[in-house]
């Protein structure tokens, strides 16, 4: 639906995005994640209309959309801040939109009811000032403006950033579900790996103004093709050369390449795989998190290695335990 074709976008000599090549599917809920700087939102603009490309295209379908302007797209656009207007009440923000495009008054009233209800937004809430709301019905607002256009396109810029943690993850699964209803194709654009890899069905991971790795939430996590996507994605050990020497790793591992392996893939119960390497270790250091603790493992023969357990019941390692880990070949990721 979307396809970017050699995109370029320059600031003076600065190189925001450089060449950059992407298909983005319709209906499909894809996600720009990477740090602070590397050109997510400047793409996501480029996008929408607010930022020209130095060179390259961007083609909607089978349109050419690189210099059309913002109000002729058909994208509709979800900011940070949301942008809502402090001196328009609830129903008047999300009306907005449609009556800049002349709708009728019957219209407007049809269309505003209809999508607040379909974002939750209770019929009191409609007369009320935005600055009466609170941060998740805020959002909700912006997304019922944003929504009532019917665009093509939803982009979504951080929308999510200014909430505090528990409500991010309650508007982050009525955001999926949302998408889900709608069927909209939607840009997400964050640099939470968290928020990327639940919401997401596919993810392309920005580095520098280039794109590094382009899948599933599954494929960037589990088969990261590149150090910088082991890194950024999720919590991980880079494995000490000692432990590599002193145990069967050795066997796996191209003396050549820097090895990772996921934290949650360092086993502390024996895993049935014939070719798991087995190692001893001492627990030097544990996080308990509720749910699961952490542990820091200093391996014998050198090097240290961070698990994740599960709190069952059933386990009780404490620091100064002696014990023994399992790992398997396949989870080690190499570069």
């Amino acid at each position: 639906m979307i396809t970017f074709r050699d995109i370029q976008i320059k600031f003076g000599n600065f190189h925001a995005i450089k060449n950059l090549n992407l298909q983005i599917n319709e209906g499909e809920f894809f996600t720009f994640l990477g740090p602070s700087g590397c050109g997510k939102t400047t793409i996501l603009r480029s996008l929408v209309g607010f930022i020209t490309p130095s060179s390259g295209q961007i083609m909607l379908i089978d349109r050419d959309i690189t210099h059309v302007p913002i109000e002729k797209r058909g994208i509709s656009m979800v900011f940070q801040s949301y942008a809502l207007f402090p001196t328009m009440n609830v129903y008047e923000n999300i009306a907005f939109g449609m009556r800049v495009k002349k709708a009728s008054k019957a219209e407007v009233d049809r269309e505003v009811r209809d999508i607040a209800q379909k974002v939750d937004l209770k019929e009191e809430q409609l007369f009320k000032k935005v600055s009466e709301l609170s941060g998740g019905q805020q959002q909700r607002v912006a997304i019922a403006r944003a929504l009532v256009l019917k665009p093509s396109i939803l982009a979504l810029d951080e929308p999510l950033s200014n909430l505090d943690a528990k409500l991010r993850v309650q508007l982050r699964n009525e955001l999926k579900n949302l998408q889900k209803k709608f069927g909209i194709t939607t840009i997400y654009v964050t640099h939470d790996q968290e928020e990327a890899l639940t919401l997401s069905d596919r993810i392309a991971v920005f580095n520098n103004g280039i794109v590094e790795q382009v899948g599933t939430p599954q494929e960037v996590y589990n088969q990261s093709q590149t150090e910088f996507v082991c890194n950024f994605i999720g919590d991980i050990n880079k494995i000490d050369p000692r432990t590599i020497q002193n145990s069967r790793l050795k066997e796996y591992i191209d003396p050549n390449k820097v090895a990772y392996i996921r934290n949650e893939k360092v086993s502390l119960l024996s895993l049935p795989d014939q070719d798991a390497v087995q190692m001893r270790g001492r627990i030097v250091d544990q996080e308990f998190y509720g749910l699961y603790s952490k542990y820091v493992i200093e391996v014998s023969g050198g090097g240290l290695l961070k698990t994740i357990e599960k709190e069952s019941g059933l386990a009780h390692n404490k620091v100064g335990d002696e014990i023994t880990i399992y790992i398997q070949s396949k989870d080690i990721l190499q570069y």
